[in-house]
């Protein structure tokens, strides 16, 4: 790859649209819920899924389910993508509204 080529790769990595949204973390085993909220979706979970085999994921309850469950016993699903949001503080606002909404209905924790 050229340094013209490398530069349109860099120049359309950062255009692209990221989706925000809510996402539910589910434990089949314990049947435990954890309800989170992310300004990208199609990141999200790989980022959760590599601190949790690193043994180094901030929620402490989380971390100890996938230790003790195993990897193969959970579950990802977004649950709600936020329409195109322009500015940054009003996709954080609706974002921290949603995610407690969520939590509330599926009696989940926070991740």
């Amino acid at each position: 790859m050229n340094s013209e080529d490398k530069k349109a790769a860099i120049a359309a990595y950062k255009e692209r649209k990221t989706v925000a949204g809510i996402y539910v973390i589910r434990c089949s085993t314990s049947g435990q819920v954890w309800v989170g909220q992310t300004p990208n979706l199609d990141t999200i979970q790989n980022r959760i899924w590599f601190s949790l085999r690193m043994g180094s994921n901030s929620n402490r309850e989380l971390q100890n389910a996938w230790t003790a469950h195993g990897g193969n016993d959970f579950t990802f699903e977004a649950i709600e993508r936020l329409k195109d949001e322009e500015l940054a503080y009003v996709r954080d606002t609706l974002l921290k509204e949603r995610a407690a909404h969520w939590r509330s209905v599926l009696n989940g924790s926070v991740v």
